[in-house]
């Protein structure tokens, strides 16, 4: 006997988005809803192992039922945002899978379950119907399962029922269902049903008379006195509910059998999908199912490249390249020329390094267009004589139109921009196994690795190029993010000086501060314990001390900063491990961190990162420099150990206040520009103007909070924020921020229009363009939705600043370079730039800073810089 499995898409789809906690790729799509629907789909097919498969979905156009609820309480629960994006996600997947969807225009779900389960009964068919919604209960018979998944413990488990079950589960058979829902009603599938009747009430009811109409015939009888006055006043509620619950199983839905046999759902298409929405746990199931491979041929000798390069053109429209340093970390060197071939190089003793790259340059070199992935980490300066401007970067490319994802991988970027799809580095070498030496394969693979990359780069570049130019970003692209490639290469090479003596003097005073610290800490507390642990900490404060704010959560109570902060008051020893927290932060942080990062010529040579915070932002690792502690005096003198080289010195420039003119700017508030244009403080000026008060007389605090309200409005700052910042009420914090909006109403339109929209776009626009898109607008959760907010007033005005900074560094560092012999650009820490140079150049090095830097943008108010030169950072800050 044949077998059909027909699946209730979206009540599967919704029982997967509750039951899994809420996951995105890096996309920012959301995928939980597909993922469980997927495991819930695989499992019941091997289990049912059906000849016949199908999945009905609702349409979004409201049907007669749905007009019917309407009706009656005004609108439905809508489906959560998080929810309703994964639904194209499932269908696209299904389609994929060759699964046929079943849809039809003004018939829920339901109806064509019950339609075609009764057509597939009546040829002589089992039928299995998998559904989260018990109306379908109604659809059971002895050749008819309805399959209800539900969770226990944790775990999914799957009840079953026929007939007979239904009977026993519920005491009515599968018709009687419709007139038990009348009664009981079902908030889950928008059924009211009968106020004050639940369900073994309605069981009791129904089991008595047969259905609704019987049951009213014989209200006075029923028993207890509050469902029979329920049911007398509610009769027509019941009836409305049934008319819900009842499923049309003579609608014109049909299903094409020879369509709907069971095939094998693994296919290319859905591997791809599954790539790209990021279900690695779900890949093993296609194994077998690889699309064909890119060709990599691998090139072991010169005298073989010889060979194949004498067919290549003598200048190939573009190339891409591959060598070692990049994002896949491997001993391979590749090229690829769309249309010729792609090689991996095998380095041996006979065949070296140097020669590899000089035979890949002098090929790559002649291309109009040399593409990579990842340049920063591979070129060399022999790379660099075939022209800047002949460089792409698809990773460069990829961050700019989707800045959310953080890791821009060969495989991503060839999948989704030019539709290549590539088994990842974490399918080569293995999740968490990394490149292990013993590895038989491992060259093989890292050659792969290396010809993929390549290859990526190159097939992305058209596409890539094509949706910059769409969003209006390819400007950014060529103007500005390729030539900061460069420049952030050379800073790299470049690196610091570090007194690595001076360093370890400066940890040794702090093991000595910590051990005074240590001794006295103990004292107050009476005892020894741990101070590094919240727990024991909690314990010797809240509970032996008894200081007041203690907040104990599951893990014990709260020592957060922002807890300890509120105690300083109360006893020495709060004060005391504020001091050793801070301590130990710079010991291990920077004292023993920076220590670790100092090469063999003296200087720290960090990373700065252009494709990783979603602003547009520059980003400092493999030590962080731009996190270099200024708030405290203590922290401050580890500048100190930065130094120029010998003869030399540092000229340290630092933008003021760029954020606030660049919202002065977009906002065109008249007030605003008009305080920056009279050059006088523009905190004092703020706190005169919202707190009503002669600019003479702004007192030091005054000025402090207006400093924090100033600041606080680029952030997108709540009242219960700034009541933290400034330790005052919320309902005070609030009052400030409505004052300073009526102060400034230009702001406060410039932060609503952000908010629409980027509501409206889905994502956020700077001043050159830049995008940034806030998925989290569309949450169904508020603080999410809050955040999304912020993101959207923050983002314009912090990634305009970064684009000014950007741009500035190009301009310096190229005349730098051109105009002087020695000076060197060596650090960006946000909106500071520091420089190294001679002496006698230092005029003129101050020259080009104040030029490019206060040029790099025309606003409506003055871009403004302060500059200091020192003989280490402490002094030129």
């Amino acid at each position: 006997m044949k077998k059909l499995l027909m699946i209730d898409g979206h009540s599967i789809l919704n029982r997967a988005f509750y039951g899994i906690p809420l996951l995105t790729n890096s996309e920012g799509l959301y995928t939980n809803a597909v993922y469980g629907f997927l495991n819930i789909m695989f499992s019941v097919l091997e289990e049912e192992k059906p000849d016949y498969l199908a999945v009905a979905f609702d349409l979004s156009a409201p049907t007669f039922r749905h007009k019917m609820y309407d009706a009656y309480k005004g609108t439905r629960k809508g489906m959560p945002e998080e929810l309703r994006s994964q639904v194209p996600l499932i269908r696209e997947m299904l389609t994929a899978m060759q699964i046929p969807i079943l849809t039809l225009e003004g018939f829920e779900a339901d109806d064509l379950l019950g339609t075609i389960s009764l057509d597939a009964q009546e040829k002589g068919m089992l039928v299995t119907i998998l559904s989260g919604d018990r109306d379908l209960l109604q659809l059971a018979s002895e050749t008819v399962c309805v399959r209800i998944p539900k969770t226990k413990q944790g775990r999914t488990e799957i009840e079953d029922y026929f007939a007979k079950d239904v009977l026993e589960r519920y005491l009515v058979t599968p018709d009687q269902i419709v007139e038990l829902k009348a009664l009981m009603g079902d908030a889950s599938d928008n059924i009211p049903g009968v106020p004050g009747i639940g369900e073994k009430t309605a069981q009791k009811i129904i089991a008595a008379y047969g259905d609704i109409e019987n049951a009213y015939a014989h209200v006075d009888e029923i028993a207890p006195k509050r469902a029979q006055t329920a049911f007398r006043e509610h009769y027509d509620l019941a009836l409305l509910s049934r008319e819900l619950a009842k499923i049309d199983r003579h609608s014109p839905a049909r299903l094409d059998y020879e369509a709907a046999e069971v095939s094998d759902p693994y296919t290319v298409e859905a591997l791809q999908l599954c790539r790209r929405l990021e279900f690695r746990n779900l890949l093993s199931r296609f194994e077998g199912k690889e699309e064909k491979q890119a060709e990599i041929t691998p090139v072991t000798s010169a005298g073989q490249w010889q060979e194949i390069s004498a067919r290549l053109p003598d200048t190939p429209v573009e190339a891409g390249v591959s060598l070692p340093g990049g994002v896949i970390p491997q001993g391979c060197y590749a090229l690829c020329i769309p249309g010729e071939g792609n090689w991996s190089f095998l380095p041996s003793d006979a065949f070296p390094e140097e020669e590899i790259e000089k035979i890949i340059l002098k090929t790559a070199g002649r291309a109009k267009t040399v593409c990579a992935i990842g340049w920063k980490e591979q070129i060399t300066p022999a790379w660099l004589m075939i022209g800047e401007e002949r460089f792409f970067d698809a990773a460069v490319g990829a961050y700019l139109l989707n800045p959310l994802k953080g890791m821009y991988c060969y495989d991503e970027i060839a999948r989704e921009y030019a539709s290549i799809t590539l088994p990842s580095p974490e399918e080569l070498f293995g999740k968490g196994k990394g490149q292990k030496q013993e590895d038989p394969d491992l060259h093989k693979k890292q050659a792969l690795c290396a010809g993929y990359d390549a290859l990526a780069a190159v097939s992305a570049r058209e596409r890539i190029c094509q949706e910059l130019e769409k969003t209006g970003m390819q400007k950014l692209m060529n103007d500005v993010e390729m030539p900061l490639l460069f420049t952030l290469y050379r800073m790299q090479q470049e690196g610091i000086a570090v007194q690595a003596e001076e360093l370890k003097r400066y940890g040794e005073a702090l093991t000595g501060r910590i051990s005074e610290l240590e001794e006295s800490i103990y004292r107050e507390a009476g005892e020894t314990f741990n101070i590094n642990s919240p727990k024991q900490l909690g314990v010797i404060l809240f509970e032996k001390l008894h200081l007041p704010f203690g907040k104990k959560t599951k893990t014990g109570y709260s020592t957060s900063a922002d807890v300890l902060e509120k105690l300083s008051g109360e006893s020495p020893i709060v004060s005391e491990i504020l001091e050793y927290r801070q301590l130990t932060k710079l010991k291990s942080t920077y004292a023993d961190g920076l220590a670790a990062f100092i090469s063999g010529d003296g200087r720290i040579h960090g990373k700065f990162n252009q494709t990783i915070t979603a602003t547009g932002r520059i980003s400092s690792t493999d030590p962080n420099l731009q996190n270099i502690p200024v708030r405290t005096e203590l922290g401050r003198e580890l500048r100190k150990v930065f130094v120029p080289r010998e003869g030399y010195v540092f000229v340290d420039a630092d933008y003021s206040q760029i954020e606030l003119r660049v919202l002065a700017h977009m906002s065109g508030d008249e007030k605003l520009i008009e305080a920056y244009a009279s050059a006088q403080d523009i905190h004092a000026i703020t706190a005169s103007q919202v707190f009503h008060i002669p600019l003479e007389e702004v007192t030091p605090l005054e000025r402090r909070n207006a400093k924090a309200v100033n600041f606080g409005i680029v952030y997108g700052i709540s009242s219960f924020g700034l009541s933290q910042d400034l330790s005052i009420t919320r309902k005070e914090a609030q009052e400030y921020i409505e004052q300073y909006f009526l102060t400034y109403p230009g702001i406060k339109q410039f932060l609503d229009g952000c908010v629409e929209s980027a509501k409206e776009n889905g994502y956020s626009v700077t001043l050159f363009g830049r995008r940034r898109p806030i998925p989290e607008l569309y949450a169904s959760n508020f603080m999410q939705r809050s955040f999304g907010e912020r993101v959207a007033m923050n983002a314009p005005i912090q990634g305009t600043a970064a684009d000014i900074i950007k741009i500035a560094m190009i301009r310096c560092d190229r005349r730098l370079r051109r105009e002087c012999r020695s000076a060197k650009l060596l650090l960006q820490i946000h909106d500071e730039l520091l420089v190294e140079t001679l002496p006698e150049e230092v005029p003129q090095v101050r020259e080009i800073l104040k030029e490019e830097m206060m040029g790099a943008a025309k606003l409506k108010v003055a871009l403004e810089i302060d500059m200091h030169t020192g003989e280490s950072w402490y002094d030129a800050k």
